[in-house]
C-alpha cells in the first residue's frame, strides 16, 4: 500500500475503502472490482464547472463502460447531502461517494496542496485510478482535464483491456 499523500502505483495493491454514497448505502472498492475493472475518479467539488463536466462525460459515456463491465465511482471531500444532490441536479446514473473526512483521499496521494489568486490550500487534485478486477491498480491518469476525461479513460480501456 503506498504512503499516505503518494499516488498508487501501478501493479500494486489499491487502498481499500468505503464510503457513503449517493445511493443511499455505503459502497466499498471491493464491490466495485468484483466482477471487473472500476474507474475511481476523485474530483474536487460537486457542481463546479470543472466537476460537473466531468461527472456528466461519465454519465454520457455510461454505456461504453457498462457494456464491458467496467463499474465508474466519484469522490470527493463533500458531505453526503452535497454528493446526493449534485448526482441527482445531474441524473448521474453512477455512485458518488462523500470522502467527508479525505481519508481515502489522503491514502490514494490526491489529497494535496493547491493554490488559487494566491492563497494555498488543501483539497482534492483532479486524478483518475483505475483499478482491475480484484483490486490492483492498473493505471493513474493525473492532472485531468475534465472536458473529454471520460473519453480519454475510455480509449484508453480499449487499448489496454481489450
Amino acid at each position: 500500500m503506498p504512503e499516505p499523500n503518494q499516488l498508487p502505483t501501478p501493479g500494486r495493491r489499491a487502498p481499500a475503502f468505503r464510503l457513503p454514497s449517493s445511493t443511499g448505502r455505503a459502497i466499498a472498492l471491493s464491490e466495485l472490482t468484483e466482477r471487473g475493472p472500476a474507474v475511481v475518479f476523485f474530483y474536487p467539488r460537486a457542481d463546479t464547472p470543472g466537476c460537473t463536466k466531468e461527472a456528466c462525460g461519465f454519465r454520457d459515456d455510461a454505456r461504453a463502460f457498462r457494456d464491458p463491465g467496467v463499474s465508474v465511482v466519484g469522490i470527493s471531500a463533500d458531505p453526503l447531502p452535497v454528493v446526493r444532490k449534485f448526482a441527482e441536479k445531474f441524473s448521474l446514473d453512477y455512485p458518488l461517494l462523500a470522502d467527508e473526512d479525505h481519508a481515502v483521499a489522503e491514502r490514494y496521494g490526491v489529497w494535496q496542496e493547491k493554490s488559487m489568486y494566491g492563497r494555498r490550500y488543501m483539497g482534492i487534485a483532479r486524478t483518475t485510478v483505475v483499478v482491475a478486477k480484484g483490486g490492483k491498480v492498473l493505471h493513474v491518469f493525473q492532472r485531468v482535464k475534465p472536458e473529454g476525461h471520460s473519453v480519454q479513460v475510455l480509449d484508453w480501456l480499449r487499448r489496454n483491456l481489450g
